[in-house]
């Protein structure tokens, strides 16, 4: 919609009251259903309980730009609007994806017209501003500054890698999170029975609605899309009711058994992460993709691969963590479908690759030991002798330096007393620890002097 779609210059008040209607009538679910008032919105209570940051702002009390960080479907655009209502301001709204820098500064040239010719301010909602370059984010700073615009921008990537700092240091950063099972359900059953959304038309069945609850993924607007397309057939058909067998065939996914809230989430990822560990990569595949399919968080699964690659693969390959990290990496980067490639992969990495549990077994065994009070004072020469009166204290004195030998290593004590000799790390002798497990003994041979 164009800026001055409803400037009353181009169109009369009768005329922008029924163009406004027929918007409405054919405007998507999604977007029928955005909420009209902070009672209408679900999740974000962290952000909008009494005297939070953003109620104060909403509520025309605080007003300061904002930059709001959060998975797709989480209220950012209806924040936004939000704000706009409750602060008498005019809304105008610009995609980082298809404007520049000439389309920030007409935006910007208006509101100030609009401010000095009737007094009245403007609310700037930017989706997608980490798509801005430098340049685009930097012609927001002045209007920003002199609060010529109050700024609203929506972003999924984190905003300190993504925004400039000048732009950072005159906005609010506020994290939104995706919304529970609970949230959605309240959205689907909110769009079937009220009047500007289905109006009660259809009914909705138990099954086809926790279908939708786990295709959505915590995401509003992905949730009240599949229940549009879903209604459109079943109305076609002449149904009364949306059942799974609609949703399945609108959405071209079979309901999986699996319950991101219950015993099959856990059950799930437990045989994910046992199948792993047991080599089975293609069970480990299957698992995956049931997760997939059922709109799992692909953010718990790249932590669970995460956690993985140290506790059962470690030092047997240790470029096992580093595929994982990649993985979670590319998941926030890109998001879903695309993501599940980078999941895939490191499954594949991780399933296939040499098995080892003794970096568990080490830190374990270290903070076992912790645990139970072993320990006592750091060595003297190993202590800081970085400051005044060290020497008196006797810090860092004797201290000998490991690459002063050939070898890079000596003979030295570095454990607490009562912990010479102590060996938490065993290698097996799998994988790229066939070497650690022949080199660590002699190392701790040179390290105690038993060579």
């Amino acid at each position: 919609m164009s800026e001055g779609l409803f400037d009353e210059g181009l169109f009369g008040a009768d005329t922008e009251m029924r163009a406004g209607e027929k918007l409405a009538e054919n405007a998507p679910l999604a977007v029928r259903m955005r909420p009209r008032s902070l009672d209408e919105v679900v999740g974000q209570q962290h952000l909008l309980g009494a005297g939070a940051p953003l109620r104060r702002l909403v509520e025309g009390a605080a007003p300061a730009s904002v930059l709001l960080y959060g998975p797709p479907g989480t209220g950012k655009t209806t924040l936004a609007n939000l704000v706009s209502l409750a602060t008498g301001r005019r809304f105008a709204a610009l995609s980082a994806l298809s404007s520049g820098v000439k389309e920030v500064r007409a935006v910007i040239e208006e509101a100030r017209r609009r401010l000095g010719r009737s007094g009245e301010s403007t609310v700037l909602f930017i989706d997608e501003v980490h798509r801005f370059s430098k340049t685009q984010q930097d012609a927001l700073l002045g209007a920003v500054e002199d609060r010529t615009v109050l700024l609203v921008a929506a972003t999924t990537e984190n905003p300190f890698f993504s925004v400039v700092a000048p732009l950072l240091s005159r906005s609010l950063v506020l994290q939104l999170r995706s919304l529970d099972d609970e949230d959605i359900r309240t959205l689907l059953r909110r769009a079937v029975s009220e009047e500007r959304g289905l109006g009660g038309a259809l009914n909705l069945a138990e099954a086809a609605e926790a279908h939708l609850v786990s295709l959505a993924g915590g995401d509003a607007r992905r949730a009240l899309t599949a229940l549009e397309a879903a209604a459109e057939s079943a109305s076609s058909t002449g149904a009364d009711a949306i059942d799974l067998a609609t949703v399945e065939a609108t959405v071209d996914r079979a309901a999986v058994l699996y319950d991101r809230g219950g015993d099959q989430h856990y059950d799930v990822a437990s045989a994910f992460i046992k199948s792993i560990r047991g080599s089975d990569v293609d069970a480990a595949l299957h698992y995956l993709a049931r997760m997939v399919e059922a709109g799992e968080d692909p953010r718990f699964i790249a932590r669970r691969l995460v956690v993985h690659a140290s506790e059962d693969i470690g030092m047997a390959d240790p470029t096992a963590l580093q595929t994982a990290v990649a993985a979670a990496h590319a998941v926030q980067f890109i998001g879903m479908p695309e993501g599940r490639l980078a999941l895939a992969q490191a499954t594949i990495h991780l399933a296939t690759a040499p098995k080892s549990n003794a970096v568990i077994m080490a830190i374990d065994e270290a903070m076992g030991d912790v645990r139970a009070g072993k320990g006592g004072p750091v060595p003297p020469h190993l202590r800081d002798g970085h400051y005044a009166g060290a020497n008196k204290l006797g810090n860092a004195q004797g201290y000998q330096y490991p690459h002063s030998k050939p070898e890079g290593v000596l003979t030295q004590q570095y454990p607490p007393n009562e912990l010479v000799g102590r060996d938490y790390y065993q290698p097996t002798g799998r994988g790229a620890e066939r070497t650690l497990n022949d080199r660590i003994p002699k190392l701790r041979g040179i390290i105690r002097g038993d060579d």
